[in-house]
């Protein structure tokens, strides 16, 4: 593995002078990067989408990888026992992976017809999950449903269609409380916003943010409430929806999370590259209302 160190600038809004930097990068040789999830056990759980393999990245240790899903590999999220929650675009279907290493599958269908393409997934407190749905490149050829989706699984296993869109849904995201879910729109260039209730129903769907440069695709909040979008570099949008800061990457990054002990450094994946980038902001936790 080769590691490689760069300084940058982060642009700031409201007139304030740029801050520093630095972008490290501690993983390479991937074919697309994607789904990078902090564990309970200090190390980023991250997947290579076009081989299917699940690779973790442990500080002070490396890179090493953990396992292959003929199934494929997108987005990942852990609940706050540990289980693994992977979407398998191939398959067409999102799994919980227990510590032990039993797997089940928690939604293949809808209505009766199978899902597009599940992509990311993230996992409140309560148990309650949500998932997009979208349909890339020869995906589309196998589509059963006439909508790209946005979905809940509830803690008892029902499944329901949040959202139902002509575009697609890409990353999502809950704000520190959990009352809100965030999710982009690849092929609208914006984020949209679902209250939450206490049960985890969604409703009040509204854009925070239009126009974004790029493709928008993961998404991650911080313990502030803003919301980290990577789209053609990765862009930090306040509450309100104003763009705060920028970091730019040597490639278009693709996801991003939040890890480390502190939980205060970012990692972005990038295509063919995992990178990381102290900040002094912690990560949020997605806690339950």
């Amino acid at each position: 593995m080769t590691r490689a160190t760069a300084l940058f600038f982060a642009a700031v809004a409201w007139g304030q002078a740029p801050q520093e930097y630095t972008v490290q990068v501690v993983a390479t040789g991937m074919r697309f990067a994607d789904g990078p999830v902090w564990s309970l056990e200090d190390f980023l759980l991250f997947s290579d989408t076009v081989t299917d393999k699940q690779h973790k990245f442990t500080p002070g240790k490396g890179v090493s990888e953990v396992g292959s899903r003929p199934g494929g590999t997108a987005g990942n999220a852990y609940d706050e026992k540990g289980n693994l929650y992977t979407c398998e675009f191939r398959e067409r279907r999102v799994t919980r992976t227990a510590k032990s290493g039993k797997a089940d599958v928690i939604a293949a269908r809808f209505e009766g017809k199978r899902f597009n393409a599940p992509n990311d997934v993230v996992v409140r407190r309560d148990g309650n999950v949500y998932f997009t749905d979208p349909a890339f490149g020869n995906q589309e050829d196998a589509r059963e449903l006439d909508f790209y989706g946005v979905f809940r699984v509830t803690p008892r296993g029902q499944i329901e269609a949040i959202a139902k869109w002509k575009t697609r849904p890409n990353g999502l995201a809950l704000s520190p409380n959990g009352r809100t879910l965030y999710v982009s729109d690849s092929d609208g260039q914006s984020i949209h916003a679902f209250d939450l209730d206490r049960a985890g129903a969604a409703s009040n769907e509204r854009i925070m943010v239009s126009k974004i440069p790029g493709v928008p695709a993961g998404l991650r909040t911080d313990e502030m409430g803003n919301v980290y979008v990577a789209a053609k570099d990765v862009l930090v949008y306040s509450p309100q929806g104003e763009l705060v800061r920028t970091f730019q990457l040597g490639e278009i990054p693709s996801n991003l999370a939040f890890g480390d002990p502190d939980f205060s450094t970012l990692y972005v994946t990038a295509r063919t590259s995992v990178y990381r980038i102290r900040l002094d902001v912690k990560g949020a936790v997605p806690y339950s209302p």
